[in-house]
């Protein structure tokens, strides 16, 4: 049987994304996690709108991720950093006040693979995902490793078919 996605009619091939960081030490200059969500994002053909980088500051954050969702460019919004347990992670909580519909798979599937690469540490991971309106948001820790374990393992594979399904 021939997997979904592969199907053209049923496919975006391009999405307009937003990539967050949140992070009370890093720079735009110092930051690597948001870098190479954008090299990965583009290499696959997306445009990337937006490219913040915020403190740990659940109001903060979430106005920022509300700026990304009225721009009318921006289907996908990345985050990085803010989903661990810590009382500074901030993200999680900021993104599910504003999800609509949750994407529970998302952070199984996630929390699986990297489980195979770090083991028992990575329950401690929020990441999750959902939509708000016809829009996708997509929350990942905040390590190089972990963007592009969501990335090129979970996200980039089903963009276009998430995005034609959030659509119609």
């Amino acid at each position: 049987m021939k997997n979904m996605c592969e199907h053209k009619e049923m496919k975006k091939e391009h999405a307009g994304c937003a990539v967050l960081v949140t992070s009370d030490t890093r720079t735009k200059e110092t930051d690597e996690t948001g870098k190479e969500a954008i090299k990965l994002l583009e290499e696959n053909g997306h445009k990337v709108y937006g490219y913040e980088i915020v403190k740990n500051d659940r109001k903060t954050i979430k106005e920022t991720i509300q700026k990304f969702l009225n721009d009318h460019r921006i289907d996908v919004i990345i985050t990085s950093g803010g989903t661990g347990i810590s009382f500074k992670d901030q993200t999680y909580e900021a993104v599910i006040e504003l999800l609509e519909k949750r994407i529970e798979g998302f952070g199984e599937l996630f929390r699986r693979l990297s489980y195979e690469e770090i083991g028992e540490i990575s329950i401690l991971s929020r990441a999750t995902a959902g939509t708000v309106g016809k829009k996708v948001i997509f929350t990942l820790p905040g390590s190089k490793g972990a963007v592009e374990l969501g990335l090129k393992r979970i996200i980039l594979p089903v963009l276009g078919h998430m995005l034609w399904e959030v659509n119609r």
